[in-house]
C-alpha cells in the first residue's frame, strides 16, 4: 500500500507566511499614518478665542506684519513659528507712593482695565515681547500719578477725588496709546495719607463740627431772647 501523505504542516507554514505579510503591511501602514499625523500637526496651529497670533519667519527677516485671527492656520515647519498673544481685557492694579503739592506723602492705587491694540501686535511684540504689560503699565502708571498728584494739595485730593481720577484717566489713556495699549477704564481704588496728616484732618473736622455746634447754640439763644 502506498504511504499516506499529510498536508497539514504545509498549510500551517503557508498561513504563518500570510499572517507575517499582513502584520508587516499593517505595521508599515501604522508607521506611515504616524509620520503623516506628525507632519500634519507640525504644519498647523490653532488660535483660540480671545487670542491672536503673530508669525516669526526666519526667511523673511523676523516678525511678519500681519496678525492671525481665531481658527486653524498653516505654517512652514522649522522656517515659521507662531507667537500666541492674549488680547482679552484684563485688570491690573498699579500702586504708587508720591508727594502732593504741599509735600504730603500719599499712598495711592489705580485699577486699570487694559488690552493690546490688535493691529499693532507685531510692532508691540517686536519692541517689547510678550510681557509688554509688565514692562509698560507700572512705568506709565507711576509717571502719570506723580505728575497729576503733584498739582494738588492733600485736602484737594480728598475733596476733588473725582476730578483727580478723571485727569489721571485721561493722561494714562494718552500714554497707553503711545505703547499700543487700550485702557478701557481707570479708577482710584485706594488713597491714604500719613498718620500725622490723618490726625490733623480729624482734628480739623472735629473743630469744624464744634464751631458749627457753637453757632447753632448762639442762634438758638438769640431766637429765645427775641421770643421772650
Amino acid at each position: 500500500c502506498p504511504p499516506i501523505l499529510h498536508n497539514k504542516p504545509i498549510q500551517s507554514t503557508s498561513n504563518s507566511a500570510t499572517m507575517d505579510k499582513i502584520l508587516s503591511r499593517v505595521s508599515s501602514a501604522a508607521g506611515a499614518l504616524a509620520v503623516g499625523a506628525f507632519t500634519v500637526n507640525s504644519c498647523i496651529y490653532n488660535v483660540d478665542g480671545g487670542e491672536r497670533a503673530v508669525m516669526f519667519d526666519t526667511l523673511r527677516g523676523g516678525i511678519l506684519p500681519d496678525v492671525r485671527g481665531e481658527g486653524t492656520h498653516f505654517i512652514i515647519p522649522v522656517v515659521q513659528r507662531p507667537i500666541i498673544i492674549d488680547v482679552r481685557t484684563k485688570p491690573r492694579e498699579i500702586p504708587s507712593v508720591t508727594g502732593t503739592k504741599d509735600l504730603q506723602m500719599v499712598n495711592i492705587k489705580l485699577r486699570v482695565l487694559w488690552r493690546p491694540v490688535i493691529e499693532k501686535l507685531p510692532q508691540l511684540y517686536r519692541e517689547l515681547g510678550t510681557d509688554f504689560d509688565e514692562r509698560v503699565l507700572p512705568s506709565i502708571g507711576n509717571e502719570v500719578l506723580k505728575s497729576v498728584v503733584a498739582q494738588y494739595n492733600a485736602e484737594e485730593l480728598l475733596s476733588k477725588r473725582a476730578e483727580v481720577s478723571n485727569r489721571i484717566k485721561s493722561e494714562l489713556i494718552k500714554r497707553g496709546a503711545h505703547f499700543h495699549l487700550t485702557l478701557d477704564d481707570v479708577a482710584i481704588t485706594h488713597l491714604t495719607f500719613g498718620r500725622e496728616f490723618m490726625k490733623a484732618i480729624e482734628s480739623k473736622q472735629v473743630a469744624s463740627q464744634e464751631a458749627e455746634r457753637q453757632q447753632y447754640v448762639v442762634q438758638r439763644a438769640e431766637q429765645e431772647r427775641i421770643a421772650n
